[in-house]
């Protein structure tokens, strides 16, 4: 593991050079990590394409970063919300109308600490199904477009993966019989780092290396994530967590899916975020990953039952 590869202070956009003639699609960037994310790549002279569910907040979003950086930066944006396939089908078809080239695609929004099992309209327990069945089938359709730009695909993590059962529960995908909101978000983030290392692999059999695959995380950040689907107690106990030293900017924790995105020179086989206190802040870099996120006969079959569940194969 490269511990020193950025030196004391870990990874941070300075290390961005510009990146005019790039184009990053991003999930979520109303607000949070996404929104510092897309600010910073538009900084840097990057087209940003926003894949977010509420147009008007789009609206607004785009309107707050042309105030900040300039009506001349190139920032559009396309319903999606995940928690729809067809939605999800919809926003793919119009990205590969319009977006004749992706260096990367941050998948980056999430829905967390939902108090009550809900389910999505494809039947599917809401965290898992936003989270991971979301986000993979996205990636699989934009697969092709990412491949020819030589690009990237960087799945936003989250330490969570490592608090709650060490493996996927196949035989009960719905937590119909032990629904916990922690449990099954922390359920939905393993499924998500464990299919990035599968890709890796996938990709690897079949001689595919100009495509390329990272996990990270954000540690812990002042977003909306818990104030938009957690429950009252939670969100409370979140609002006074958030000032202290256990919680960093939403800026700070962007930059770890920006590294992904970005640095030239990476490892695809490590794990990136915040690497002080439990890994909640402080300088980003790889770190450690525990052996059950990489466990191979469970994260293949995680990624068939996957493709069954969003009704497509991802064709490599």
């Amino acid at each position: 593991m490269k511990t020193n590869q950025f030196g004391k202070n870990g990874w941070t956009p300075d290390r961005i050079d510009s990146l005019n003639n790039k184009t990053y699609v991003i999930t979520g960037t109303t607000s949070g990590t996404g929104f510092e994310a897309a600010k910073i790549l538009l900084s840097k002279g990057a087209k940003v394409v926003m894949l977010n569910r509420n147009p008007k907040k789009s609206e607004d979003t785009i309107a707050a970063l042309k105030q900040e950086l300039g009506n001349s930066i190139e920032v559009s944006s396309i319903k999606m919300d995940l928690a729809e396939l067809d939605s999800v089908k919809k926003a793919a078809s119009s990205v590969l109308e319009t977006v004749p080239q992706i260096d990367s695609l941050i998948c980056n929004a999430a829905i967390a600490q939902v108090p009550k099992q809900t389910f999505t309209v494809d039947g599917f327990e809401s965290q898992l199904g936003v989270n991971h069945y979301g986000n993979f089938l996205l990636q699989a359709l934009l697969y092709r477009r990412i491949e020819e730009s030589k690009g990237r695909i960087v799945v936003v993590g989250s330490m969570g993966y490592n608090l709650g059962i060490k493996t996927i529960q196949f035989e009960n995908m719905n937590w119909d019989k032990n629904y916990s909101p922690n449990g099954v978000y922390s359920q939905s983030k393993l499924a998500q780092i464990m299919c990035v290392y599968e890709l890796q692999d996938r990709l690897k059999k079949v001689g595919k290396m100009d495509i390329k695959a990272y996990a990270c995380h954000p540690g812990a950040s002042r977003t909306s994530l818990i104030k938009t689907s957690g429950s009252l107690l939670t969100r409370f106990v979140w609002q006074l967590m958030k000032w202290s030293p256990l919680v960093q900017s939403a800026e700070k924790g962007a930059y770890s899916q920006l590294m992904c995105a970005t640095e030239p020179i990476l490892d695809q086989n490590e794990f990136y975020g915040p690497t002080k206190r439990m890994n909640t802040v402080g300088p980003v870099r790889a770190h450690k990953l525990e052996p059950h996120a990489k466990d191979k006969a469970v994260a293949e079959k995680l990624w068939e039952v996957s493709e069954k569940a969003v009704g497509l194969k991802w064709n490599l």
